[in-house]
């Protein structure tokens, strides 16, 4: 089989430290990328990108941030919407009332705000933990939202609270076209995961994974859980701030703090179950599964009724097999879809051997 590595010797401490050490994984990985940047701007429709890819692609980015809070730091949290809505309206504010703020500066600080929000309220998961820290992180998620809609000036005193979003200019480019878009949200997503991958494979990471184990063992070799923790609620409200902002500039193109509603919350919960939880790869799996299935569902169903299906019987049929179909996979493999990637390197690379 081609996927080997026989002969594939490491000379240097860094070379066996790489992200990717096996060659051909270097090889796929590039084979991807240059198929995201430069087959599918030429070759996907205008649905495509703004309805399919661009929202796969944040919340790809929203679920690496919540998980690295729950699948390497431990710490449960159902406030990542939350996190989204503090970054949008951060990065729409910064440009609102700064003249000529850089998008990408914006998005960067409105991130921030969402970091500095995350640890406020990750505060109570030094006295607190699983589910009790999940109802606090909860709180967050209502709170939030009504501050948004409360404080008017948040939304710059707009009388319905919904908002249209600033145009993205980099450099003078107007990010104006779905693929401008598309490409602009892949390359935050790819340069945000690269930094998640080395961070979660740093002594930051390690000490997220042994706080999560075993939070007192960890102290006793001198791990500092405060530290530790709350610097988990720190980057993983960065991201999901990011992603909070790419949402409104380059999916919805509005900001409102109904976008933002528990419902999102627990669908990136769900993204991360689906696809690995404390897996980077997961969170791209997840959501693309997320997305697409109910795509899938629709077209499904209307084509075996033949389009006699009543539309509110069509959406909860696809309500309970998509249900359903979380509930077989979560008892089939409940490592997620992650888990079944690397069982399948495993028998490929000892293949025909038996594993």
């Amino acid at each position: 089989m081609l996927y080997r590595e026989a002969g594939q010797f490491k000379a240097s401490y860094k070379e066996d430290q790489q992200i990717l050490p096996i060659r051909q994984d270097r090889i796929g990985m590039a084979v991807i990328l240059a198929i995201f940047f430069l087959a599918v701007p030429m070759f996907a429709s205008e649905y495509w990108l703004q309805a399919i890819l661009i929202p796969v692609l944040i919340f790809s980015l929203a679920a690496i941030g919540l998980n690295i809070l729950t699948g390497y730091a431990g710490q449960l949290s159902l406030g990542s919407a939350a996190f989204m809505a503090v970054g949008a309206f951060g990065a729409y504010n910064f440009m609102l009332r700064i003249d000529g703020m850089p998008f990408i500066v914006a998005l960067i600080l409105g991130g921030l705000c969402a970091a500095l929000v995350g640890v406020a309220f990750g505060l109570p998961s030094l006295r607190i933990k699983g589910f009790y820290l999940a109802v606090a992180t909860l709180a967050a998620q209502f709170f939030i939202v009504w501050a948004l809609v409360k404080f008017s000036w948040f939304s710059n005193y707009s009388s319905s609270g919904v908002i249209s979003a600033q145009e993205v200019n980099i450099l003078g480019v107007a990010f104006n076209t779905p693929i401008l878009k598309y490409l602009l949200t892949l390359s935050i997503v790819v340069v945000l995961a690269l930094l998640a991958k080395n961070l979660v494979r740093s002594a930051t990471g390690r000490r997220w994974m042994a706080v999560r184990d075993m939070d007192v063992a960890a102290e006793v070799i001198g791990i500092r859980p405060m530290r530790a923790k709350l610097s988990a609620f720190a980057v993983s409200s960065f991201y999901c701030g990011v992603a909070g902002a790419l949402y409104a500039y380059t999916y919805l193109g509005t900001v409102e703090p109904e976008g933002f509603n528990l419902d999102l919350s627990f669908k990136i919960l769900f993204m991360i179950i689906i696809g690995g939880v404390g897996s980077i790869l997961g969170s791209f799996l997840g959501a693309a599964f997320i997305v697409l299935l109910p795509i899938f569902l629709n077209v499904f169903m209307h084509t075996i009724f033949a389009g006699n299906l009543p539309a509110g019987l069509g959406s909860n049929l696809e309500l309970i097999v998509f249900g359903g179909l979380i509930i077989f996979f979560l008892i089939v493999e409940p490592h997620g879809l992650a888990r079944l990637w690397t069982l399948a390197k495993d028998k490929l690379r000892l293949w025909p051997f038996p594993h």
